[in-house]
This record gives structure tokens, sequence and C-alpha cells, in this order.
């Protein structure tokens, strides 16, 4: 059972016996209540919050909890107010001057971010399980940074010094190419993203993306009034003879690339072709827009990395993200851009006026967490429990599904699935969600129409191997039913 749906268990259990209660009555102790019911204490804490939340007990440190007085129960959704709404349909002329409804851009991103029902095994998130992230750290962390003098002092726009050395020691090594001027810190990867595609290209230009690449990408990419143009991967990353005729075909002036464990295919590019890369994108006068996502995600049987692209780049070619996120918590949204030249001033601007810049106390957290010893052990942790569930998935694909999985390496969180031809993949992940398990179906990750149908498994969010054997067991029960 994940964290969520024992909160929710408890409080619901809770919210029952305190109705019983006279106002005014203490409930049991967080310790009886541990264990009374077989919980964490976090997962307690967490529902006597909900319980204070909703107005049906006070909490009084020292003394404990209590029921509230005039006790009644909550609806799940406030109604609103009789006659609040009036006629709403005027937006939709206002509205439509505009270049499309944005639900359909954002789409893809909402379905990376849903969270499925509590009986619902989740293969789907790219967001390791809460299980797996270091929460105690985190706390510890954020608890010391607000004790730093100044934490909560204005930053400085392009983020505090000491994280931004940090970032550049991290990408391009000590004495390296990357200096701490060269390093903008963003909220997050997909705003780094966001602020990449809007500083670099023009509305209406044409944008290089990887064929198929993480459908966020997508989504940036078309929000910002961009085209994206496919570039096709194969199992040693994007095929370089076609990047050159594509940006020759295009005039292109950016090329998105995922290097390392490539979402969804998990390729790695090839040494020969990581300096195909920066030669085709200098001849053509582009940026490459290097998304290191998953460095952070590599597994405990891993080969040693290769660099990241802007560690080997002292032209400016290279614009690099790099985000904290995905390793330590959905919450940490903190990361960085690397860049050079006028595009550094172009990404300093673009952020600055978007939204000023990521709040002091956060950036100070961060550099508690990486300097703390115990952020190394949690990744080397992180690295063996994600060997573990690729190995299990791995396994069940092989014995359930049989063909479906090609080529892999030991490092992010996913696996791509190849169907059979015929096999339409939205209809094989709704079947999937029907038999108790979520997959991303493969189409929302091609820019154009896909050539063949596929599934995206991410191991890392399910809550244990066990889980991850269950949920393809599950996948394979809906391939069933599909396949009539």
């Amino acid at each position: 059972m994940n964290e969520r749906s024992s909160v929710a268990e408890l409080a619901d259990t809770l919210r029952r016996e305190v109705e019983r209660y006279p106002e005014g009555r203490k409930l049991p102790s967080s310790r009886a209540l541990v264990e009374r019911h077989q919980v964490s204490p976090v997962t307690v804490s967490r529902a006597i919050a909900v319980l204070v939340a909703e107005g049906l007990v006070v909490s009084r440190p020292g003394s404990g909890v209590f029921r509230a007085a005039a006790f009644a129960a909550a609806p799940a959704v406030p109604a609103a107010p009789a006659g609040r709404t009036g006629d709403l349909s005027w937006q939709q002329i206002a509205l439509s001057a505009d270049s499309g409804p944005r639900d359909l851009l954002a789409a893809p991103v909402f379905a990376t971010l849903r969270v499925p029902p509590p009986d619902v095994i989740d293969l789907n998130s790219g967001y390791p399980h809460a299980s797996l992230l270091p929460e105690r750290l985190l706390a510890a962390a954020l608890a010391r940074a607000g004790r730093r003098p100044g934490a909560w002092n204005r930053p400085p726009t392009d983020g505090l010094t000491e994280l931004r050395g940090w970032f550049a020691r991290d990408i391009g090594g000590h004495g390296g190419p990357v200096g701490a001027g060269d390093v903008l810190v963003t909220s997050g990867g997909q705003s780094g993203l966001t602020v990449a595609m809007r500083a670099l290209a023009a509305p209406g230009a044409p944008v290089l993306v990887e064929s198929p690449t993480y459908s966020g990408i997508l989504a940036v990419v078309r929000a910002a009034g961009l085209r994206p143009v496919p570039v096709p991967v194969d199992s040693d990353g994007v095929r370089t003879d076609l990047l050159a005729d594509a940006f020759e075909a295009t005039r292109a002036r950016v090329f998105v690339c995922q290097p390392l464990f490539q979402n969804p295919t998990g390729a790695v590019l090839s040494p020969g072709r990581r300096a195909e890369v920066l030669r085709i994108a200098r001849a053509a006068g582009a940026f490459v827009v290097e998304d290191d996502f998953a460095r952070l995600l590599v597994h405990a049987d891993a080969p040693a990395l290769p660099r990241p692209l802007a560690a080997e780049d002292r032209d400016g070619v290279v614009v690099h993200l790099r985000s904290l996120t995905k390793a330590a918590s959905p919450n940490l949204r903190v990361g960085a851009l690397t860049a050079r030249g006028p595009a550094l001033a172009r990404l300093r601007a673009t952020q600055v006026v978007d939204s000023f810049f990521v709040p002091r106390p956060l950036q100070e957290a961060t550099l508690e967490l990486v300097a703390d010893p115990a952020w190394a052990r949690h990744l080397r942790a992180l690295g063996a429990e994600l060997r573990d569930r690729r190995t299990a998935a791995v396994a069940a694909l092989h014995r359930e599904l049989p063909g479906v999985l090609g080529a892999h390496r030991p490092g992010g969180y996913h696996l791509w699935l190849r169907l059979p031809d015929g096999v339409d993949d939205t209809a094989l992940a709704a079947a999937a969600l029907r038999a108790g398990v979520q997959l991303s179906p493969g189409r929302p990750y091609h820019p154009a129409e896909p050539p063949a149908p596929h599934l995206r498994l991410s191991y890392a969010a399910a809550e244990s191997a066990a889980q991850v054997v269950e949920g393809v067991h599950r996948l394979r029960l809906a391939f069933e039913e599909e396949a009539g």
C-alpha cells in the first residue's frame, strides 16, 4: 500500500471514531495510533493534519489532539454557493483568439503527473515512489536551511553563488569548462526547458527533437509557439546522419536531446555520435539543449557514465539542463541551466521576467542536502533499488509478454515496450487501467505519426519490485483482453 492511500484510510477511520467522541475529548496518542493501526508515525501525523484541516479536531502542542466543538463532517469538495456561477459561454469567444485549447497541449503532462487510485499499480509516473526518496534527509536540510543567516533575504536573480558553483563542478568537473558564472538556477527541469525554448527560438521557428521523446518537451515546444521537427532515435541515440539532414532542411537553430537514458527509449548516445552532434550543431550555427534529467538515477550495476556534452563543449554550443527533483523529491524544484556568452544573458532575461528568482530557502535547503554525506549514500541506495525494480520488470516481461522488450540500459526509470503491429497502444493503456495498472501509451511521445505502437513502463513509481511484477501480470491480462 502506498503512503497516500495509508493516510487516506487512516484519516477515514479516525474520522468515524471522532464522531463518537464528546466535544473536547482527547484522542489517543500518536504512539497508540501507530501501534493500533500498524502504520508509521508519518502516516499518523499526516492523517491528523487532514482532520485538523477539516476542522474536526484541534491540535494543542504539548497536550495532544482533541475533538473540536460543533463537529460536522465536511464535504469532500465544497459546494459553490447557489447562484454564484453565471453564463460563462462568453469566454469561448474571448479565448478563441489564442492559438487553441491549452488543455490539449498540457494533456501529456497531466497524464504524467496523474496519481492513480489506491488499488491501481503506478507504472506510469516519472517520479520514484515516496519510499525511495530521502524525506528525513530533506526535512533535516530544510530545518538547517531555515537557520542559515540571511535565509529569508532576497537571493541573486541567477541563484546563490555557492549553489551555482556546486552545479558547475557537478556538470563539468573540477577545473572543467563550466564555471559558477555559467550557471542559472531554475525552478526544476520543466521550468528550465520552458526558459530555454522561449529564450533560444523565435515564435513559429522549427525546433529539432528526438523521436520519440519526452512528451513534456513536446508540450513546452508547442506552448512556446514553436514547431517540433522529429529526428529518429535508435539504440545508440539520435541518428546523426538524419540530424544533419534535418538541420539543412529546416534551418533550425535549436536541437533538444537527452543523451543519457533517453526518455522513453532509455538509449545512451554512443561515443562516436557525441562528437558528431556537437560538430553538426556547430556547423549549423545551432544550440544543443542537453536535458540531463537522469544522471542521478544510474543503477547500481551500470558502467561508468559518459560525461555531459556540456563538459566537452568549449564553443558555447550546449545549453545544459540539470535537475535534482527526481532523485530528491517532486517538491524540491531546483535545477540549473548552463550556458555561455549571449545565450546565458538571453536565458537570464527570460527567467527574470517570468519568475524573478528561485526562492532562497529552497536554494539554501538544496545546499544543505547535497553537502550532507547522507546524500551520496541515498543516491547509492536509490541506484540499488532501481536496479532491483528493473531486474524484476525485465524478468516479468520476458515471462508474461515475450518479445515486447528490446535493448535496455542500466539507468533511468523506464522501459520502452514494442507492441505487435496493429495493437492500439491507447486502447491497451485504457484496458490496463481497468485491470489495475497504469502505464503510458506511446503515441504522445512522438511529434508526428508514430512508426509503431509502444507502451512506456516506469518501474520507479512502484512501491516494490513485487508490485512491478504484479503490474506486468495485470498488463498481460489487459493485453489478452484487447487481443480478444
